[in-house]
């Protein structure tokens, strides 16, 4: 079955193909002629995650699977989430992201955080989502 991960990012696909059983060609972005930024304007990782599937579905027709990840910090009420690429703002980097997170974190004592990754699967039109 051929499928597309909604990705340019060659490590994530390499990891994918390796934990997939045979049968399956997982194609990138490019392999499919798409060179558009995907949307991410949605408010949760999931929606972005459903929001970057559905995309590469309606428009190339492709059964295909996007993720969304995000940082979640307890003290920091969840931030920054769904933001987490672009935290300290749009042109910034990974560097100003740790600086402001560290920064918003100073005197805390309660340092607990997870990474949470959705993953929305749309094969033939049907969608399902995973958790981790």
């Amino acid at each position: 079955m051929r499928i597309v991960f909604a990705t340019n990012n060659r490590n994530k696909v390499a990891e994918i193909t390796e934990i997939l059983p045979g049968g399956f060609e997982i194609l990138n972005l490019k392999e499919i002629r798409c060179y558009e930024k995907l949307p991410e304007t949605q408010k949760t990782i999931k929606g972005n995650a459903i929001q970057k599937a559905k995309f590469v579905f309606d428009n190339y027709g492709y059964n295909c699977f996007a993720d969304d990840t995000g940082l979640e910090i307890d003290v920091l009420n969840g931030e920054p989430g769904v933001f987490s690429a672009r935290y300290a703002g749009i042109s910034c980097n990974s560097e100003d992201n740790i600086h402001k997170v560290l920064q918003k974190m100073n005197q805390q004592e309660n340092r607990n955080a997870r990474f949470r990754t959705v993953i929305a699967l749309i094969i033939d039109g049907k969608e399902t989502l995973f958790y981790g």
